[in-house]
């Protein structure tokens, strides 16, 4: 006898097998549908990777054909692309602070996991940060770093403009970024936070209003859920303009690249970049992925291309968040994981970043002929920890902090940082669809560490106890 399998229907409109022996949820295909149906589907990831790849092939074409592209038309063309990046980032605050404040509850009231599922979850992003950051230091010392070579005096020269730009950047020292990163965690002024996208500390803010809710019945959390499903509803139709925003975000962004300007310097710095990025998606996290999993891990990073897609696009993992979650809710993660697990590690899981520290560092280095010993490479992985952590999650973020890193193994910022901030916007989205290809990742593997589904029992004594704090 065939068995009858519990179906129910998440938030986020997804229906979910909540039978599967090992405890997780499944998504259940209603019907099966042809593969040109998905095509055809506003939003689909078919979609957004075919403008993906059609901005790609435009975009290449008219820079090795035009010589000069006139600014206006690269800020014209972008128009759509950022009016859709805009509004994802419109959603985000409050998508943050409805979900963990749903999250946080949710943990209160399980018989297990609400302590397990902290645990994991902040360890392993800071597992697999450190991991990108040895496999890192490992290739630029062995592989890229013997690649680069001394640069003239003509190169190393510094402008006033960037001058000023290097001293500014200059004043950071390192107890500046730990004191930062301490006090982004409490806001001295909530509304200020959330005007300013302090996204740290209104994630903290949330957890704890979350925690303080009397109960699921009380007014203040019926209203967040009702905030919630207008949210949903806001990103649902978002997500159906992804392709149109992910073809205007990278179309005008190929036009600033000037291939023929690219020395072998720069290639190096772009190769090394690139290959430890590739090595620690394509290798060393699937890897970790099939070993607690025991599944394919390509299989749910393609399921989850509307994600990393629009986080090259946008080069910004806190506008990815909605499209992030979706993607998360949809390969089965159990409520209370993706409201947790997405948020926090838009905010600390910054693997791309980490990866790229040590190489512009060395690149800083080798270019003046400075070779970095071990105590040195041993600072820049304790240091890119801790900035790759602290490390807002908007565009280029990291060139300032790039800056303090080298200073602290006796790097000079020459004229050589000025290329490096050239071409940075373009690494930037490699390192961002890493960031979130690994938040989607983490989720899965929480999930399966943890144990945790959406079926957990609650305590009834302390269901009953936060019922009667409620009606106090």
């Amino acid at each position: 006898m065939s068995e009858i399998k519990e179906v129910k229907a998440d938030v986020y409109g997804y229906a979910k097998d909540t039978s599967a022996s090992d405890g997780s949820n499944e998504l259940v295909q209603q019907s099966k549908r042809p593969w040109w149906h998905s095509v055809k589907e506003p939003g689909s990831a078919f979609q957004i990777v075919i403008a993906a790849v059609l901005a790609i092939a435009i975009g290449i074409a008219v820079t090795t054909s035009v010589e000069n592209i006139p600014p206006a038309a690269t800020a014209l063309v972008g128009i759509p692309g950022r009016l859709w990046l805009r509004a994802l980032r419109a959603v985000v605050l409050p998508l943050i602070v409805t979900a963990m404040i749903s999250a946080i509850q949710k943990l209160k009231a399980m018989t297990k996991g609400g302590a397990v599922l902290a645990r994991w979850t902040i360890g392993y992003y800071l597992v697999t940060t450190c991991i990108a950051i040895v496999h890192s230091i490992l290739m630029v010392a062995l592989v890229w770093g013997r690649l680069m070579t001394v640069v003239g005096e003509d190169s190393l020269a510094v402008t006033d403009a960037d001058q000023k730009t290097i001293d500014d950047r200059a004043a950071v020292k390192i107890h500046d970024v730990v004191v930062t990163t301490f006090d982004s965690l409490i806001p001295q002024n909530i509304v200020n936070a959330l005007a300013t996208d302090s996204l740290l500390a209104v994630l903290t803010t949330a957890c704890v209003v979350g925690y303080l809710i009397k109960g699921p019945n009380s007014s203040l959390m019926r209203a967040v859920t009702e905030i919630e499903a207008i949210i949903i509803v806001v990103i649902t139709f978002l997500i159906k303009l992804a392709p149109v925003g992910v073809f205007f975000l990278i179309l005008p962004n190929l036009f600033r690249l000037d291939i023929a300007e690219i020395g072998v310097n720069l290639g190096i710095l772009i190769g090394g970049s690139l290959t430890g990025i590739f090595i620690h998606l394509f290798i060393i996290i699937p890897l970790i992925y099939l070993a607690i999993c025991r599944a394919n891990p390509y299989k749910l990073w393609i399921k989850g291309s509307p994600a990393w897609i629009t986080a090259w696009g946008s080069a910004s993992s806190a506008a990815t968040m909605p499209v992030t979650m979706k993607c998360v809710v949809a390969q089965g993660t159990p409520d209370v994981i993706a409201k947790f697990t997405v948020p926090l590690g838009c905010l600390i899981n910054m693997d791309g970043t980490a990866i790229y520290f040590p190489v512009v560092v060395v690149f800083l280095a080798a270019t003046q002929n400075i070779t970095l010993n071990g105590a040195e490479y041993v600072i820049i992985f304790l240091l890119a920890t801790l900035a790759s952590i602290g490390a807002s999650p908007i565009p280029s973020s990291s060139l300032v902090l790039t800056v303090m890193i080298a200073q602290s193994v006796n790097v000079p910022i020459t004229g050589m940082y000025a290329v490096v901030v050239a071409i940075d916007w373009f690494i930037d989205r490699f390192r961002t669809a890493m960031n979130v290809s690994a938040d989607l990742y983490a989720a899965a593997i929480i999930t399966k560490l943890t144990g945790i589904t959406d079926e957990d029992e609650v305590d009834p004594d302390l269901q009953r106890e936060l019922e009667d704090m409620n009606r106090v």
